[in-house]
């Protein structure tokens, strides 16, 4: 439960630090208002860690440029049509960024997809027109005075996330708040009150005016919070998922009375969870990894195109694992994302069942060569991933997926060092295969590559010498 008198306490350290006082008193020289508002506030209350320092001002976007030059050694314009401003601000140990925007009033039109803005010249109306109340507090600053006035305070203590005039308007004003909502369920561990809740239910349609860059946005910082999975859940059952991310509520299959198989949604949930947990205990200390965690989040999503309902009650899932990873290149790029985390998740999708094989029988040792080989840079992803994707509540089935993997990652691990496998090459080069072949560049180049390599992956290291042999011998073969 957060204590009032030490929120408060925490505010006046967070006034005091020298970046804040340091900007403080630029603008209080110049004439100017200026809070520190939001995120700042709010998780100073909650002894959260303050990541940015983001202000509000009665001055104009020139005029915030002109107060912070001084005092910073570098300075952007976020947008300066949306009033922000930012700057880096020297400090006695380094430099801070902060950001500061001038009063505004934004909405949207209902019509275009981005927020029409309009400046104001009043601290509370400003709040007023923030997502939600607890982001609706300010500090001002230098003399460390909260404003508060839709009843943030309350809804912090009672851990309720709650929008400062009626949900209808506060969606109606920028819909991607109710993906907001969601985010922020999990970041700080709130509950959406009722009304809010049914007003997302209710104006679910509108989020489809808003850009796919920013619902993007918002949904990586949803899958970067530490547990995601209350906001997932909330985007689902409120029909938001269905517009953003149809692949995930469509895994919610329906159990036939005969055929019985384990609820792909929640398993997949799941999944994303014990991925975090690897990726935490695995990494530590590291940034979240939103590859990973989208990946897992996705990994079953061919599953329901894939589902087949077999005699005697099974259930078959044949080759979801290539029908999804399409389904997540296409996904991914309605919404925007790059080309390089596409490319990623769309591989290890196609990778994550690869290993369950290697608990049928023994690998070779070039079956582990090529397991690595096709992980490539993905392989650390895909060890987290599969172990993740064990689920069952069978403790012996459990344990032995898990020790057959701790099997696998030991032998690439061996093999790794015996035979530096990250930079797997055939023992003859291009420039080498053209001189014993005695061939010219072009296609044969390349297939004679490609039959190394395979050898290579195969028998580990053969040498220079023996690899010239085995390569006259096959040319001679195939010259036939």
């Amino acid at each position: 439960m957060v204590s009032m008198a030490e929120s408060l306490v925490r505010l006046s350290e967070l006034a005091a630090s020298p970046v804040v006082s340091t900007v403080a008193s630029a603008f209080a020289d110049a004439g100017f208002e200026l809070s520190l508002v939001g995120g700042p506030v709010r998780d100073a209350m909650l002894g959260r860690i303050v990541s940015d320092l983001d202000f509000t001002t009665n001055a104009s976007p020139d005029e915030i440029l002109t107060v912070v030059s001084p005092i910073s050694d570098a300075q952007w314009d976020i947008g300066r049509e949306f009033g922000t401003i930012g700057a880096r601000v020297p400090t006695g140990t380094g430099s801070e960024i902060v950001e500061i925007t001038t009063y505004r009033a934004d909405a949207y039109d209902g019509v275009t997809r981005k927020p029409v803005v309009a400046f104001g010249d009043s601290l509370e109306d400003d709040l007023r027109r923030r997502d939600f109340t607890v982001n609706a507090m300010a500090l001002r600053v230098p003399d460390v005075k909260l404003v508060d006035p839709c009843g943030g305070v309350e809804d912090l203590i009672s851990h309720l996330l709650r929008t400062p005039s009626t949900p209808a308007v506060s969606f109606g004003d920028d819909p991607l708040r109710m993906m907001r909502a969601a985010r922020f369920a999990s970041q700080l561990g709130f509950v959406v009150d009722a009304e809010t809740q049914a007003a997302m239910v209710d104006m679910a349609d509108s989020i489809r005016i808003v850009s796919a860059e920013r619902v993007q946005g918002e949904l990586s910082k949803l899958l970067l919070t530490d547990e995601p999975r209350t906001g997932i859940e909330l985007l689902v059952e409120t029909g938001l998922a269905e517009i953003v991310l149809p692949e995930v509520p469509a895994l919610r299959l329906e159990i036939d009375e005969h055929h019985h198989h384990k609820d792909v949604y929640q398993h997949s949930l799941t999944v994303l969870e014990q991925a975090i947990g690897y990726e935490k205990s695995r990494h530590p200390g590291e940034t979240p990894d939103l590859t990973l965690r989208i990946a897992a989040l996705l990994h079953d999503i061919g599953k329901p195109a894939t589902r087949r309902l077999e005699p005697g009650g099974a259930v078959s899932f044949y080759h979801h694992d290539m029908v999804g990873s399409k389904l997540a290149k296409k996904r991914l790029t309605a919404l925007r994302y790059d080309n390089e985390t596409i490319k990623d998740v769309s591989r290890l999708i196609e990778l994550h069942l690869r290993f369950f094989g290697y608990t049928e029988g023994a690998w070779t040792d070039s079956a582990v060569r090529r397991y690595v080989r096709d992980a490539g840079h993905l392989l650390e992803r895909l060890h987290i991933l599969t172990r993740a994707d064990v689920t069952t509540r069978n403790r012996r089935k459990a344990d032995r997926l898990g020790f057959a993997y701790d099997d696998l990652e030991t032998r690439i691990a061996e093999l790794r060092e015996q035979e530096e496998m990250e930079a797997v090459r055939p023992d003859l080069d291009g420039n080498a295969i053209q001189r014993v072949l005695g061939i010219r560049p072009g296609r044969d180049v390349g297939e004679a590559y490609k039959w190394l390599l395979e050898l290579r992956l195969d028998e580990g290291p053969l040498g220079e010498e023996e690899a010239e042999r085995r390569l006259r011998a096959w040319w001679a073969d195939r010259s036939v």
